[in-house]
């Protein structure tokens, strides 16, 4: 997959504000299972599940089969790649607006 589609998948998963609330818990939590995370959430094991083959197609969490469980935890890589992605745009508006701002103070 190309850097610009990872980006997409990964703001994709992102405009969900349960699967946004799911990476905040399993950040607090380090790792858990579906079962645990739906237990701090307002949603149903299943759902749970459905969000987390989101967040893992985005490349966002990780499973790990322990036992009889499975715990997910998040994956920064991703997340660090949209965040520069944002940055990078902020700073090429950003020369664009002190360009314009030149050109109309000369």
């Amino acid at each position: 997959m190309d850097a610009d589609r990872d980006v997409a998948t990964v703001l994709v998963a992102l405009a969900d504000p349960t699967r946004r609330q799911l990476l905040t818990v399993l950040v607090e939590a380090g790792r858990a299972s579906a079962t645990t995370l739906a237990a701090r959430l307002a949603v149903s094991r299943q759902a749970v599940v459905k969000h987390l083959t989101v967040l893992d197609d985005a490349g966002l969490v990780t499973a790990a089969r322990v036992g009889r469980q499975v715990l997910y935890r998040v994956r920064s890589d991703p997340l660090d790649a949209s965040a520069r992605w944002m940055a990078d745009l902020a700073t090429a508006w950003e020369r664009r607006l002190e360009t314009i701002k030149r050109a109309t103070d000369g």
